[in-house]
C-alpha cells in the first residue's frame, strides 16, 4: 500500500547555500518535529557549483522525513520554487529560502491556529533580521520599518488582503499556502522574460491577496541570515533595483510614472547641478546639498521611530552610498526589461 501524501511539502531554492543548508534543515526538522503533519523536504539546487547536491543527498539518508533533491540548471529563484511545487505532492506547500532558520515553534503555531479556524489557509511569516549578522547585513531593516513599521513596531496577528496588500511585510522567503493556491498564482505571475530578472515573490503574493485573505502572525517566526559581504550586498542591490520594476510596472499609472521617475530623477539631479556649477550659483548648490543629506537621512529617523534597531539605522547611514548606484543601474535594468509591463501589466501564461 502506498504511504499516505504529506500534509506538508517544504520546498527550498538554493543556490551556493551549501554553507547555510545543514542549519537550516535542521531547525525545519525541529520546527516539523513540533506538530503532527505528515511532511517532505524538497530541496532545489539551482545550478549550485559547490557541494549542495551532495549535502543533501547525504543529509537524507538520516533526515527525520523524507528529504528529496532536484537540479537544474541556473534560472533564478522563481522557476526553482516552480519545480520544487511540481515535484511536491502535499496538500500544503512552505516556500522556505536556504538562509532562513525557522524557529521551533513556528510551523505548531500555524497547526494549531488553522486546527481552530480552517479559513486561515495562506500564511506570511516574520522574518527576522539575524542580529549576529554584520553590519552589512543590516542594511534593509531601515527600508522594511519605513514603509511597514506600523506592524513591525508592534508585530499581532493580522489577516490582510488586496485593499490592504501595502500595509504590511511580505515574502516568500517563508510563505505558506495550499499547493493548488500557490500554483495558480506562479501562474498567473509568470516571467515572459528572464525568470532570473523577474520578481520572486510580490507578484505571486498580489495574487493570492486578491481573492485569498493572508495570515501575518509573529508566532510564525524565522531568521533570516542576510549576505554576509559588500560584494554580495552590491549584487543584492542591483536584482532588488530590477525587481522593483517587475512587481510594481503596470500596477496603475501612478507606479508606472514614479519608476520612470526614479529612473529619470537621477539624471536631471546631474543636469541641474551642472547648470547650477557653470552659473556660478554655490550657495544654491550648497542648500540642495544639505537638503538632499537631509532627505536621505530622514528614513533613517522615520525608521528608528518605528523601532528599528541601532544596527539597522548604522546599516543604513553608512552603505547607503554602496547602494544608491547598483540599486538606481539595477532599476534603469528593469525598465528596459519590464518596459511591456509599464504599459500593460503582467499577462497569464498556462503552465
Amino acid at each position: 500500500m502506498p504511504s499516505p501524501a504529506p500534509d506538508l511539502s517544504v520546498v527550498i531554492p538554493s543556490y551556493q547555500s551549501e554553507p547555510y543548508l545543514p542549519s537550516t534543515l535542521a531547525a525545519c526538522a525541529a520546527a516539523l518535529a513540533r506538530t503532527s503533519w505528515r511532511a517532505e523536504v524538497v530541496v532545489v539546487d539551482d545550478g549550485s557549483t559547490d557541494g549542495t547536491d551532495s549535502l543533501v543527498r547525504e543529509l537524507a539518508g538520516s533526515f527525520p522525513v523524507p528529504l528529496h533533491l532536484v537540479r537544474q540548471s541556473n534560472k533564478g529563484r522563481f522557476l526553482a520554487r516552480w519545480a520544487g511545487m511540481q515535484e511536491a505532492t502535499g496538500r500544503l506547500v512552505l516556500l522556505l529560502d536556504s538562509r532562513v532558520l525557522l524557529d521551533r515553534d513556528a510551523l505548531v503555531t500555524v497547526e494549531t491556529a488553522m486546527a481552530a479556524d480552517p479559513a486561515l489557509t495562506v500564511w506570511n511569516g516574520h522574518a527576522v533580521t539575524d542580529p549576529q549578522a554584520p553590519l552589512v547585513g543590516h542594511f534593509w531593516e531601515v527600508p522594511v520599518h519605513v514603509f511597514w513599521g506600523g506592524w513591525l513596531g508592534n508585530p499581532r496577528p493580522v489577516s490582510f488582503g488586496i485593499q490592504d496588500y501595502n500595509r504590511y511585510p511580505k515574502g516568500t522567503g517563508v510563505f505558506l499556502a495550499p499547493r493548488e493556491v500557490l500554483i495558480e498564482a506562479c501562474r498567473e505571475a509568470w516571467p515572459t522574460g528572464d525568470a532570473a530578472l523577474a520578481s520572486d515573490d510580490t507578484k505571486v503574493i498580489r495574487g493570492i491577496a486578491a481573492s485569498t485573505p493572508i495570515h501575518l502572525d509573529p508566532g510564525f517566526r524565522a531568521v533570516y541570515r542576510p549576505r554576509t559581504s559588500t560584494s554580495a550586498f552590491v549584487r543584492h542591490s542591483l536584482g532588488r533595483g530590477t525587481f522593483l520594476v517587475d512587481s510594481f510596472g503596470g500596477v496603475s499609472v501612478g507606479w508606472s510614472a514614479a519608476l520612470v521617475g526614479l529612473g529619470v530623477a537621477p539624471l536631471v539631479a546631474l543636469a541641474l547641478l551642472w547648470w547650477l556649477a557653470a552659473a556660478g550659483a554655490w550657495a544654491v548648490i550648497g542648500w540642495l546639498a544639505v537638503a538632499g543629506l537631509l532627505a536621505v537621512l530622514a528614513p533613517a529617523a522615520v525608521a528608528a521611530a518605528h523601532g528599528c534597531s541601532r544596527r539597522g539605522v548604522a546599516a543604513y547611514v553608512a552603505y547607503l552610498p554602496v547602494f544608491v548606484l547598483p540599486y538606481w543601474l539595477g532599476l534603469l535594468r528593469g525598465l528596459l526589461v519590464h518596459r511591456g509591463a509599464l504599459v500593460v501589466g503582467a499577462g497569464t501564461v498556462a503552465r
